[in-house]
């Protein structure tokens, strides 16, 4: 009987630290600030949080922090963005009312790109996993294949070995059944002389 650790993390723990610290990763926050909510979340010290994420979390989600790095370089130019558009509009207000609507429109538009660069680094990503996992399966398929034709190839090896054995047997047999015939032809070729 195996006994289960109480503190021990359970697969939806580890979804939940790993969602709160690409969340931050990608708001711009610290991963300390991340490790302290988790914390506060599940009942653990944000040191067991961090703990939990570089020794094991963290490696599986490495193509996941990209992203959200990304996402969150892409938040900052965006942020900025809007704060020199949010200067531009001020400008804009003090001459005149009809630029307002225009620069509405914009501020849209870069949210509407923003997102769908979001969703196109997500696609990315799954299809890049999805080649490794076909990769992989073609791998592990070649691997089998492969092994089965080792095992044909070695079986085939101990036939052909046994079948060498069984004509050097052979050989050896008839080679000395030709020498007894020769000197059975010799003793007969000096027993004519000694007669004749």
């Amino acid at each position: 009987m195996s006994i289960v650790r109480q503190d021990a993390w359970t697969n939806d723990e580890d979804l939940v630290l790993a969602e709160v610290v690409l969340r931050h990763i990608r708001e711009g926050s610290t991963q300390l600030a991340a490790f302290d909510e988790v914390g506060e979340r599940l009942s653990r010290t944000s040191a067991a949080c961090g703990f939990r994420w570089n020794s094991s979390i963290r490696k599986k989600y490495e193509a996941a922090i990209a992203i959200a790095k990304k996402q969150r370089k892409n938040l900052k130019k965006t942020k900025l963005e809007d704060s020199q558009k949010a200067s531009q509009v001020e400008v804009a207000s003090d001459i005149t009312e009809e630029f307002t609507p225009v620069l509405e429109t914009i501020n849209e538009e870069v949210v509407t790109i923003d997102d769908q660069l979001t969703i196109d680094s997500v696609i990315d990503f799954l299809i890049s996993q999805k080649g490794v996992l076909s990769s992989n399966a073609d791998l592990v398929s070649e691997n089998k294949k492969l092994a089965e034709k080792v095992d044909e190839l070695t079986s085939e090896n101990k036939k052909i070995t046994k079948e060498l054995l069984a004509l050097q047997d052979n050989y050896d047999l008839m080679k000395q059944d030709y020498k007894l015939l020769i000197d059975i032809m010799d003793r007969a070729k000096q027993l004519s002389i000694v007669k004749g």
